[in-house]
């Protein structure tokens, strides 16, 4: 098992995702999409007809859930991938993802999954680097103007990414927010294979030093 992580935090639309699969498309590690994770478990509750905003429930739910990332999003065995990017799910993540004991348990998962990888994982989200992996190996910290992520967003307009950005930065558990030895790079204009390359000289140059 490997103890090598790429960790790529970033508020919404900034290329997390997108990037980060590139990076471990080069490397041959794995992937990991937290977000997903979040999104999977706020889809599964709305299916369900749950209260996202009771606490004890989506808890619980979160604990019981049987959730895949790798190589595609599903729960409970049924294929999500194509299904959590719906503007009902767009509003209720955040709200989902604010929940500190749904946190904690994603936070345990997403551990187990990285450790479990025979190689390193390039792993994504909003509190990558700060709560769920401070040691990374690497931590990488993007950006982007707010036009040019509500842009690349397609489904939700720039109120609609500002308003996520307000929720994701000022939560009590686990907030968004840059860490101090993260690698910072702005990706507003920029193309993917360009920021993944320059993510991986980075790891390389870590890895000489």
């Amino acid at each position: 098992m490997s103890e090598q992580v790429i960790a790529i935090d970033g508020p919404a639309g900034s290329g997390k995702s997108t990037v980060a699969r590139a990076v471990a498309q080069r490397l041959g590690w794995s992937f990991l999409d937290t977000g997903a994770m979040y999104r999977a478990l706020t889809w599964e509750a709305l299916g369900r007809g749950l209260d996202v905003h009771d606490e004890d429930e989506m808890a619980a739910l979160a604990s019981s859930v049987v959730l895949t990332t790798l190589p595609r999003v599903t729960v409970n065995g049924r294929d999500v991938e194509d299904e959590i990017r719906s503007e009902e799910v767009n509003i209720a993540v955040s709200v989902v993802a604010a929940n500190a004991r749904v946190r904690s348990c994603m936070v345990e998962r997403q551990r187990a999954m990285a450790a479990a990888q025979p190689v390193g994982t390039v792993v994504e989200g909003r509190d990558i680097t700060t709560v769920v992996f401070p040691a990374a190996t690497v931590k990488i910290f993007l950006t982007a103007s707010l036009d040019e992520r509500a842009r690349r967003r397609g489904d939700e307009g720039e109120d609609s990414v500002a308003r996520r950005d307000e929720v994701d930065s000022t939560r009590a558990a686990s907030p968004l927010r840059q860490a101090d030895d993260a690698f910072v790079l702005d990706t507003t204009g920029r193309n993917v294979e360009d920021v993944a390359q320059e993510i991986v000289q980075w790891l390389k140059s870590r890895s000489s030093t």
